[in-house]
């Protein structure tokens, strides 16, 4: 059995089935959602963008839930989708999504994050067309990066914000006594609102929290933490459970 004994974060479903995949390696984790997907309501403009899908070169689709929500929409108004159109995801868990559904997606073979996808030689491609234009699929103010770096190599970029992300309501001191009840030794958390959501939840126990090995997805969410404090961060270099299982087979397991 391993000697971690891991706080989990993600929001409720990811929490179960990232627990499955950790108890296989006979790690040990807990769950406590630090975020709630909240799809928001179908807009005049969700409707029109999507009716003129095919004046996109590439669609680039950041999460689970984007993706998810996005192909909802795909299979309202497009009995199918626009031919020879190249799409892109932030990382596998995603990209499988859509590749599922029948979609020419691509994504960083290493690295779940933008930096990595903005790096893909196939989306440079598929960019070399006259007056280039990018529609990104994602949550309620997230990825600026990629919109702001596409935009830098001459791309017209438009976002479609389908759902929000909003911290349960947990009662006070729920973080600590997860932690305890359950003897938890590190917290992972997979996105720089999560981890907001963590620093939030935490109020005044978080001088005792970031004492913990914090695993976290990616060099820019472990900045935020190193910001925040944390004093043992890990960078898993992804937001998936075998970038995390990596991580933690690198890492040395605290003492018992």
């Amino acid at each position: 059995m391993s000697g971690w004994r891991l706080l989990l974060t993600r929001p409720a479903e990811e929490c179960v089935a990232l627990a499955a995949t950790l108890s296989e390696a006979d790690i040990h984790s807990a769950n406590l959602p630090l975020l709630v997907i909240e799809p928001l309501k179908e807009t005049a403009e969700q409707r029109a963008t999507m009716l003129e899908l095919d004046r996109y070169c590439a669609v680039v689709v950041v999460s689970k839930p984007a993706a998810r929500l996005g192909l909802e929409l795909l299979d309202r108004y497009w009995p199918q989708p626009p031919f020879g159109q190249a799409w892109f995801s932030v990382g596998g868990a995603t990209g499988a999504i859509l590749e599922g559904y029948g979609l020419d997606v691509s994504w960083p073979a290493y690295g779940d994050d933008s930096e990595a996808l903005l790096a893909l030689p196939r989306l440079a491609e598929a960019l070399e067309v006259v007056d280039p234009r990018v529609l990104i699929l994602r949550g309620e103010g997230g990825r600026e990066l990629i919109s702001e770096t596409l935009r830098r190599r001459g791309a017209h970029v438009d976002s479609l914000e389908l759902y929000r992300r909003h911290l349960p309501d947990y009662p006070s001191g729920a973080l600590t006594e997860t932690l305890r009840s359950e003897r938890l030794n590190a917290v992972v958390v997979s996105s720089g609102q999560g981890l907001q959501s963590l620093h939030e939840l935490a109020g005044s126990d978080w001088s005792e929290l970031r004492e913990l090995p914090l695993f976290v997805p990616s060099a820019r969410v472990a900045e935020m933490a190193a910001i925040l404090g944390a004093k043992r961060i890990v960078d898993c270099r992804g937001a998936g459970a075998a970038a995390l299982l990596a991580a933690l087979r690198e890492n040395p397991e605290p003492a018992s």
